[in-house]
C-alpha cells in the first residue's frame, strides 16, 4: 500500500503541474491573441482613414473645382495657364555667368575688402 501512495502522490503532483502549465500557456496565448486583434483593429481603422483621405484628395483636386478656385482668387493670385514657350529643355537653359570658384577667387576662401584694399583676414569657415 505504501507504494500506491507514493505513486499516487507523484501522479497527482504531475497532473497539478500539467494543469498549471496548461492554464499558464492558455492565458499567455489569449493575451497574445488579444494583442493581435487590437493590432488588426488598428490596421483596419488606419486603412479606412487612408480611404477617406484618398476620397478627400480626389474631391479636392478635381479640375472643375480647381478652376473655380483659380477664377475666384484670380485678383489675389494672378494664376494663368502655362504657355508652351515657358517650358524649356535642359539644354535651353542659360549658362551661369561665373562659376563658384571664380566668384571666390579660385582659392575657396573669402576675403573682406576694406577702404585700404583687401583685408588679409580669412572669413570662410572652410579649411583646405
Amino acid at each position: 500500500m505504501g507504494m500506491f501512495r507514493i505513486t499516487d502522490v507523484v501522479l497527482v503532483v504531475g497532473m497539478v503541474g500539467a494543469a498549471a502549465f496548461t492554464y499558464t500557456t492558455k492565458h499567455a496565448a489569449e493575451a497574445e491573441y488579444a494583442k493581435i486583434r487590437k493590432l488588426e483593429t488598428a490596421i483596419r481603422l488606419e486603412e479606412e482613414a487612408i480611404d477617406v483621405l484618398k476620397a478627400d484628395w480626389s474631391l479636392l483636386t478635381q479640375p472643375a473645382r480647381l478652376q473655380k478656385l483659380a477664377d475666384r482668387y484670380y485678383d489675389d493670385l494672378q494664376l494663368v495657364p502655362i504657355e508652351p514657350h515657358q517650358i524649356a529643355e535642359f539644354g535651353e537653359l542659360p549658362e551661369r555667368n561665373m562659376r563658384i570658384e571664380e566668384l571666390l577667387g579660385g582659392s575657396g576662401e573669402q576675403s573682406a575688402k576694406t577702404e585700404e584694399g583687401v583685408d588679409d583676414m580669412t572669413t570662410s569657415g572652410v579649411q583646405q
